[in-house]
């Protein structure tokens, strides 16, 4: 085999740009707050009171208050809580279940005391005060009164707030070729409702958010809520995946950083409203960067990864969570990737086959993000790729956290047309599009040695 141009005697090459870059940017909003549980560390050596914990000490001085200082404390907190969440009450009250007999000692606690002892095991964070960047972007499930020539859409974001923590918050949107909206988000988000439930082992229960309080999908946001998520739920690479007999769910393969090591878990819902957050486990998943495609390929879930730090990876699995190491299905060949290349999302089937699109890391640690098409039947075979990024870097995305840096977590097509939306410098996001055939023109082909 060799590689060729389709239609050409060469790669196409031009001094225009191959995408059309969108006058929309999306920036952090430090203003935008969730409740969510807090807990204050344990006691250190030799201070530690085995029999009177530091947090059960927290629950007895709030025991120890007054009536009336009970009432003006309560007071305070819930009007300041107020200015930026609904159902304050419900919150904390929910909170105070959630630590009574477990955390603290049991008790039958008047309202006030109850809900006074909740606020002190909650915190306010600011989701994505420090950046909002590695988007990936879906069909929303609700396309009433949307045009025929329109989506409606979901993008997800990785919002990064105090600590350098890492959450999943969402926007949606419409789009058709030559017009995107993105919908203003609340002002408000909800503190989820969140459940122990089995997980993709036994031994590894997963967890739960019961999100049906929010009024707007912007409202919802994925915290950390597990001792492997800590530090971080990073890079959703979300994907409507339909399976067999038709029925459609919204899968996201996720990096859960504990602080001390790295876990790929996945996202599963059909409404946005409940959500389950699962492990993955087996050999496949020991690295960044899993992504799902969004139906089975001959009976098997396919996913690409990452695993050597490298290379593209095409991994086959008759269990969603468990996977093998796979086999390795493109290599870095251009200058713009010679250090590694990986996905930039969910496979998209078009009719040609496969479209990934891929990030490549260069001189310098640039970051660029180009394309590739996969066999439709056997995605383990490359078909086309591009010799030139789509985007690369400017002088412009040394603006932001990691200069040099251009990433997307997933795109969409929508009348042979794509939407890319990627984030700049580990920081912001934007959008560009392409129409399908102009990007296909431009790849060099796989082609029969003569």
């Amino acid at each position: 085999m060799e590689w060729g141009t389709l239609g050409a005697a060469g790669p196409v090459m031009t001094d225009a740009p191959l995408v059309t870059h969108l006058p929309i940017m999306l920036r952090p909003d430090p203003t935008r707050v969730v409740i969510r549980p807090f807990m204050p560390a344990d006691d250190q050596a030799p201070y530690a009171q085995p029999d009177h914990s530091r947090a059960q000490r927290i629950a007895d001085r709030v025991l120890g208050l007054a009536g009336p200082e009970v009432t003006g404390q309560l007071g305070h907190f819930t009007e300041s809580l107020a200015e930026h969440h609904r159902d304050v009450s419900q919150v904390l009250m929910r909170r105070f279940h959630d630590v009574n007999g477990l955390v603290i000692d049991p008790g039958s606690i008047d309202d006030d005391r109850s809900l006074l002892i909740g606020a002190y095991f909650s915190e306010e964070y600011s989701f994505e005060a420090a950046a909002l960047f590695n988007p990936s972007i879906v069909p929303h499930p609700d396309q009433t009164d949307v045009a025929q020539d329109a989506v409606r859409f979901i993008l997800s974001l990785r919002g990064v707030g105090e600590g350098n923590i890492s959450s999943v918050t969402f926007r949606t949107g419409l789009w058709s070729p030559g017009s995107l909206t993105i919908d203003r988000p609340s002002v408000q988000a909800i503190s989820p409702r969140i459940k122990a439930i089995p997980g993709g082992a036994a031994d590894d229960p997963g967890v739960r958010l019961l999100c049906e309080e929010a009024h707007d999908l912007s409202e919802v946001v994925i915290f950390p809520v597990t001792p492997a998520q800590r530090h971080g739920i990073e890079d959703l690479r979300l994907v409507r995946f339909v399976d067999d007999d038709g029925v459609a769910t919204y899968l996201g393969t996720y990096t859960a950083f504990s602080g001390g090591g790295i876990r790929q878990e996945i996202m599963s819902t059909t409404d946005f409203a409940t959500i389950d957050l699962t492990a993955l486990r087996g050999p496949g998943t020991d690295n960044k960067g899993m992504a799902l495609f969004p139906r089975k390929i001959c009976g098997r879930y396919a996913m690409l990864g990452r695993q050597d730090h490298e290379n593209i990876w095409l991994q086959m699995s008759d269990d969603l969570y468990a996977w093998d190491a796979g086999v390795k299905v493109v290599e870095p060949r251009f200058p713009w990737e010679f250090v590694q290349i990986g996905n930039c999302g969910s496979p998209i089937e078009i009719d040609e086959g496969w479209l990934v699109i891929t990030h490549g890391v260069g001189a310098v640690r640039n970051y660029c993000i180009g394309a590739c098409l996969l066999d439709k039947d056997d995605p383990s075979k490359l078909l086309a790729r591009l010799a030139e990024p789509m985007i690369r870097p400017d002088p412009g995305d040394h603006d932001g956290y990691v200069p040099n840096v251009l990433y997307s977590c997933g795109a969409m097509v929508h009348q042979r047309t794509l939407l890319l939306p990627y984030a700049i410098a580990d920081s912001f996001t934007t959008f560009a599009s392409l129409p399908l055939d102009q990007l296909l023109s431009a790849m060099e082909w796989k082609m029969p040695t003569s």
